[in-house]
């Protein structure tokens, strides 16, 4: 596939890599004022501000020293099958995928592949979130 699909919303959140969840999403939450919008388990957090998204992922302390703390960079495709239109596409390319298409446990569906700098960007479709 040589034409680029269309169906790139915008930049739908931002993940970051913390040494203590708990500490930023009161930091977040109470101080920024985001909402929380899943908890799947006690090592990740999804927040919103209503327009924005942050995605917290815990990193032990150890890691953190030499670690990146951006986790990866996720944008919002506004159909499912865009996620596989869009594998299709960065295969294409010789993108690096470096998670195929999948179906989350909540719903979304998508695929990670790599910048040329080596950052992992998410390619989403969320069900819940809806065309903006």
């Amino acid at each position: 596939m040589s034409e680029r699909p269309d169906g790139l919303m915008q930049l739908q959140h931002v993940a970051l890599n913390v040494p203590d969840v708990c500490a930023c999403e009161r930091f977040y939450r109470r101080i920024l004022g985001m909402q929380l919008v899943w908890r799947p388990d006690e090592g990740n957090v999804y927040l919103t501000n209503g327009t924005d998204n942050l995605a917290l992922h815990h990193a032990p302390a150890v890691e953190m020293s030499t670690a990146q703390r951006l986790d990866h960079l996720g944008f919002s495709l506004a159909h499912e099958g865009d996620v596989d239109t869009w594998d299709d596409y960065l295969t294409a390319q010789g993108v690096p995928i470096v998670a195929a298409p999948r179906t989350h446990r909540d719903g979304a569906r998508s695929l990670y592949c790599e910048d040329p700098a080596g950052n992992i960007v998410q390619l989403l479709h969320d069900p819940r979130v809806g065309r903006r």
